[in-house]
């Protein structure tokens, strides 16, 4: 008996400037892609016109299960999967609509990495520790050490700084009034 395994959705990390050829390949394989795409105004001498630009450079999202991997692979302008603890990455279904909400409710969208710093309070946003909050200790290239009060004793945990967000005074207030 096979097993049936459920689709995931799955990030993919493609060739430079190869974001919209991979979609364009993977659903001539009959394979769900999304390579969520951003209005953008370019300028030349003699005209402007919006063209668009995916969202995320180099990358593309993909709806597959794990037995599609290896086709997913071999196809051209892809260069891996994303990985994640040494499986590639699975982005939430959530994470997915709320993409696509937000590129079709607003236009000339921008993604920006979230700059964090020490003493900064943050809330861990993926994980096993996810929803916990605590205080920057210690920042290094790609991860930040949280203190993470708890039963009266500070836990520290090292964390991926994409995992994080960065908690503004009027948030805490906000959760404390709420």
């Amino acid at each position: 008996m096979i097993p049936i395994t459920k689709k995931k959705w799955y990030a993919l990390y493609t060739r430079p400037r190869w974001e919209k050829k991979v979609a364009d390949l993977l659903e001539k394989k009959k394979v769900e892609v999304y390579c969520p795409l951003n209005k953008v105004q370019k300028q030349w001498a003699d005209r402007k016109k919006i063209i668009l630009e995916p969202l995320f450079t180099s990358y593309v999202f993909v709806h597959v299960t794990e037995q599609e991997h290896i086709s997913i692979k071999q196809t051209d302008g892809v260069v891996n999967f994303v990985y994640w603890l040494n499986k590639p990455a699975v982005i939430r279904h959530e994470e997915i609509d709320t993409i696509k909400k937000f590129i079709n409710e607003y236009d000339y969208v921008s993604v920006e990495k979230t700059q964090v710093n020490l003493n900064d309070r943050v809330r861990i946003i993926n994980g096993p520790l996810m929803m916990w909050e605590g205080n920057v200790v210690e920042i290094r290239t790609n991860t930040v050490k949280i203190t993470l009060p708890s039963l009266g004793r500070t836990l520290v945990a090292e964390i991926r700084k994409d995992n994080l967000e960065t908690i503004t005074p009027l948030q805490e207030a906000q959760l404390k009034v709420g």
